[in-house]
C-alpha cells in the first residue's frame, strides 16, 4: 500500500499534510510502515531534519507511532479515525441504550437558574481581566471538594471533564510519553491520549477500580501519567472503595513523580462516597462535570490540582479560550446552592434500573457489571455479532469496541432510557416501576439470546 501511495513535499509541513491525506482516505491503512527518514529525505531530495520534522508533527497530532528500530508506522486507530465513529445508528422504532445520556426527566429546569444569572450579568458585565471563575461557584465547590477530602489546591473552570483532563496532560507530558488509562475506559479519552502524540498502556478493572498490580505494573514500566475514574465509571460503572483507594494509593506512594489525573464522574448522580487517591503523588488533579447531573450542554467542569498544574492549565487557559462564561458559571452555581439535583433520588433512580437489569441478566445466565452510574457492561463471545442481533430486535447498544484497548469484547447498555424515560421518583409521565419492569425483562431476553447465538464465534 505504502509503494503504491507516493509521499509527496519539500517541507515538512507539505510531507505530513501528504502522509495524513493517505490516512485519512485510506491510501495509507492502519500499520503501514513509513520509510525511514533518511530514505525518505533522499527520495524528495530534503534535508533528514525535514523528514524528522514532519514525522515528529504525525507522532504529535496522533497520526503514526515510532518504535526504534521497528520504525515509524501508522497507528492502529489514528485519531483521524476516532472512537466516536464506532457507533450505531439508530434506526427509528428502535430503542437507544447506547448514546449514554442521562434521563432529561432527571435533569434540573435551567431556565430560572439562567435567567437569574443573565440579570445579575446585566447589573454588573464581567469584562475583561475579571476573575474568571465565578466567587459563588468557587466556595460551594471547594466545600463539597473539603467534604470529600479532597486536599486544598487552586481551582479552574474548564469546558467538560475531557478540556480539563487534555489540559492536564499538556501541561505535564511530551509526545511519547505513557499514560495509564483503565481497560474498558472512556472511548473519549482513549481517543484524546494518542491525538496528543502519547502512548496508552491498559490498566484492567473490576467494580472497585483499577486492579493495583496493574497500575503497579504500569508505572514501573515508565508510565508516567495514571488517568482513573472515582465513581460510575464509564463503560462498566465501577467505583473505588475505601480498601482499593489505600492499595492504589501505597502504589502511587512509590511512584510519586507519576501525574495522577481522576475523574469524579459519578458527581451529583451516585451516592457512594468518592475515596479519592489525590495527594499520593507530587502533581495532581481531580475534575467534576456538571453534565452528567446538569445536562450535557452546560459544558462545564471544575478543576482542582497542585499549584505547578493548576498555574500551568489556567496560563494555556488565558491564551485560549480565556475563561468559561460566568453568566453559566453563576448559573451552575445557583442550581447547586438551591438544590436542584436530589441527588439521592437520582442515584436510586439509575441504580433500580441497573439493579434491575443485572439481576434479570444473572437469571438468565449472562454475567453483567455497574456498579454505579447509568451503565452497564455485559461481556459477550462475539461483539459485532451482538450489538447487530440487538438491534433487529429493536434495541442499540453501544459496542465494546469504543472503550476497550486489550480488554475482551463486552456492550455497553445505557439504563437512562428504560420504561420510557422516569422521573427521579421512579414514576414519570406515562411511565413507572411496571414499564420499567417491563422493558428490562425484554431486553434481557434479547441480550441473552444474542450472547447464546454468538457463543459460538469467538472474540473479535
Amino acid at each position: 500500500m505504502l509503494e503504491e501511495y507516493p509521499i509527496q513535499g519539500r517541507r515538512a509541513a507539505d510531507i505530513s499534510a501528504s502522509v495524513e491525506r493517505a490516512v485519512g482516505s485510506g491510501e495509507l491503512e492502519p500499520g503501514a510502515v513509513l520509510p525511514p527518514m533518511r530514505e525518505l529525505a533522499e527520495r524528495l531530495a530534503v534535508n533528514p531534519n525535514t523528514v524528522a520534522a514532519a514525522y515528529r508533527v504525525l507522532r504529535e497530532r496522533g497520526v503514526i507511532e515510532t518504535d526504534g528500530r521497528r520504525g515509524s508506522r501508522v497507528r492502529a486507530r489514528p485519531a483521524t479515525t476516532g472512537r466516536e465513529f464506532i457507533r450505531v445508528e439508530v434506526p427509528d422504532g428502535v430503542r437507544d441504550a447506547a448514546a449514554g445520556n442521562p434521563d432529561p426527566a432527571l435533569l434540573p429546569a435551567l431556565g430560572p437558574a439562567f435567567a437569574w444569572a443573565a440579570a445579575q450579568a446585566d447589573r454588573r458585565p464581567v469584562l475583561y481581566g475579571d476573575d474568571p471563575v465565578e466567587p459563588e461557584l468557587e466556595r460551594l465547590a471547594r466545600a463539597e471538594l473539603a467534604a470529600d477530602g479532597v486536599p486544598d489546591g487552586p481551582l479552574a473552570v474548564t469546558s467538560g471533564s475531557l478540556d480539563a483532563i487534555e489540559r492536564v496532560l499538556a501541561a505535564h507530558l511530551r509526545p511519547g510519553d505513557t499514560v495509564a488509562v483503565e481497560d474498558p475506559g472512556w472511548g473519549a479519552l482513549l481517543d484524546l491520549v494518542p491525538a496528543l502524540g502519547l502512548r496508552t498502556v491498559p490498566v484492567r478493572l473490576d467494580d472497585d477500580g483499577p486492579l493495583p498490580d496493574d497500575v503497579a505494573r504500569a508505572l514501573d514500566g515508565g508510565a508516567r501519567a495514571l488517568v482513573v475514574t472515582g465513581r460510575a465509571q464509564n463503560p462498566t460503572g465501577a467505583a473505588i472503595g475505601a480498601e482499593r483507594a489505600r492499595a492504589l494509593r501505597a502504589v502511587l506512594r512509590r511512584h510519586p513523580g507519576t501525574l495522577l489525573i481522576e475523574d469524579d464522574h459519578g458527581h451529583r448522580i451516585v451516592d457512594l462516597p468518592l475515596h479519592p487517591l489525590v495527594g499520593a503523588t507530587t502533581h495532581w488533579a481531580l475534575v467534576r462535570s456538571a453534565a452528567k447531573a446538569y445536562g450535557p450542554d452546560l459544558r462545564l467542569a471544575v478543576l482542582t490540582g497542585d499549584t505547578v498544574t493548576l498555574d500551568r492549565v489556567r496560563g494555556r487557559q488565558r491564551l485560549g479560550p480565556g475563561w468559561v462564561s460566568r453568566i453559566t458559571q453563576r448559573a451552575v452555581a445557583r442550581l447547586w446552592a438551591d438544590g436542584a439535583v436530589d441527588v439521592r433520588a437520582v442515584a436510586a433512580s439509575y441504580g433500580a434500573r441497573r439493579d434491575a437489569l443485572i439481576a434479570a441478566l444473572a437469571e438468565r445466565g449472562v454475567a453483567a457489571y455497574g456498579r454505579s452510574g447509568m451503565n452497564v457492561w455485559v461481556p459477550v463471545p462475539d461483539e459485532t455479532g451482538a450489538v447487530a442481533r440487538l438491534l433487529h430486535a429493536g434495541w442499540a447498544v453501544a459496542p465494546g469496541a469504543r472503550f476497550r484497548l486489550a480488554a475482551p469484547p463486552g456492550i455497553r447498555i445505557t439504563v437512562s432510557g428504560l420504561g420510557g424515560g422516569s422521573g427521579a421518583s421512579g414514576m414519570g409521565p406515562g411511565t413507572g416501576v411496571g414499564s420499567v419492569a417491563t422493558e428490562v425483562v425484554a431486553l434481557a431476553d434479547e441480550v441473552a439470546a444474542a450472547v447464546r447465538a454468538t457463543a459460538g464465534r469467538g472474540a473479535v
